[in-house]
């Protein structure tokens, strides 16, 4: 399965918490779960594939990671939790454009070679969680952190991280080579994000102002206007447009995991089938999601089974998302034909009564009344139902 992104507001989820989730794609690579405890931790980190040397922070906390077995290729350590009950997950692999690329080229790894000195490449996958995770406490410190270093040592590949903590998700994107924006998920939302740059509204004055919602890098208002990357008309920044990929390939291998899960999820929100739906596996975007009602981690799978064929619980169809409900049409009832007359039962004669033998206790006329209440499992006065264990009396 590709590399999927979940995320879902504490407002969105039945137990209020918060919930972050991933699918790692790629090339088979065995990974392992661990804990990191803070002697472990290196004072300098050097990554395998970029060659990027950093000097990390004094008192890091303990942390889980899962990364590679096998370490040729460098850490990976793709997600955990810390001490102060803070996670993150990293990364979700984005793609841009080449306005962008151009106007912040990546920094990549360039070689020794015809007497020139090697020049190291930025941060990225391999890396982000072990340069991050234990040195925060809050998902909003995680974003403020990563922005630091991706403006200092830069990057050489797009991506998407999920920073979360008891209160709140942010989600992070990286723009070019050294900038960046990232967005608090609304408490009562939930996003997928399918390996595209999949923010379609920023708010730069908050972002430059209070941080309430939103975070970005330093000069990324001057960023954007020196190269004319604002494709807007009206001055509303869409950075899906401004700084995301168009390619064919988002309407094949993107959107429809998008809108899949989203009518999974959703199904009557919006219409999502046939020739008047409000969007299609190869709209763009797709729509921002309050979830109702909420979700937890295994209920996705079960609404989605119950759901199939139109019918929701108690087999009643569900009315066409954005439709109008109609009532059903009332059929006049057919004349009732008359019922037969009942017969009477006719007494049976009673039978003559036997006397016990002398010194015999004679039969108790319950106890098969008794024995039959005893094996119903909720029968009688007694039983689950009941509270108390049935006893048959």
């Amino acid at each position: 399965m590709p590399c999927t992104t979940v995320l879902a507001g504490k407002l969105a989820t039945n137990d209020r918490s918060t919930m972050i989730a991933r699918t790692d794609d790629g090339h088979f690579d065995e990974k392992k779960l661990i804990v990191v405890e803070p002697d472990q931790q290196p004072k300098i980190y050097k990554s395998v594939e970029s060659h990027v040397e950093i000097t990390l922070p004094e008192n890091p906390m303990r942390y889980t990671s899962c990364p590679s077995v096998d370490p040729k290729h460098g850490i990976w350590a793709a997600t955990g939790i810390n001490a102060a009950n803070v996670g993150m997950t990293a990364t979700e692999t984005t793609t841009s454009n080449p306005r962008v690329l151009a106007a912040d080229p990546m920094v990549e790894l360039r070689e020794a070679k015809d007497g020139e000195e090697e020049r190291c490449g930025g941060i990225g996958e391999e890396d982000i969680v072990v340069l991050v995770l234990p040195y925060i406490r809050s998902a909003r410190e995680g974003v403020q952190r990563l922005g630091h270093l991706l403006e200092t040592y830069g990057t050489y590949e797009m991506n998407g991280i999920a920073f979360q903590d008891v209160h709140e998700i942010w989600w992070l994107e990286t723009i070019g080579g050294h900038h960046w924006m990232a967005r608090r998920v609304p408490d009562d939302s939930y996003v997928v994000m399918p390996n595209q740059l999949g923010i379609d509204s920023f708010d730069l004055d908050d972002a430059y102002g209070d941080k309430k919602d939103y975070m970005c890098s330093a000069d990324l208002r001057e960023f954007i206007a020196a190269n004319h990357l604002d494709l807007s008309l009206d001055g509303s920044l869409n950075p899906r447009d401004a700084f995301g990929s168009h390619d064919d390939a988002d309407h094949v291998y993107n959107t429809p995991r998008a809108w899949y899960m989203l009518r999974t999820l959703n199904p009557n929100t919006w219409v999502w089938d046939g020739p008047d739906a409000d969007f299609t596996p190869r709209s763009e975007p797709v729509p921002e999601t309050p979830q109702t009602p909420p979700a937890d981690e295994r209920e996705a799978p079960r609404r989605s089974r119950r759901r199939r064929g139109g019918k929701g619980r108690g087999g009643q169809k569900q009315p066409a998302a954005g439709g109008e409900q109609k009532a059903p049409e009332q059929k006049p009832a057919a004349p009732k034909e008359p019922r037969p007359e009942k017969r009477q039962p006719q007494p049976k004669p009673a039978a003559p009564a036997e006397s016990a033998p002398e010194g015999e206790a004679k039969p108790r006329s319950g106890n098969r009344r008794r024995r039959y209440r005893s094996r119903r499992p909720n029968g009688g006065q007694g039983g689950p139902a009941g509270g108390t264990p049935n006893t048959g009396e």
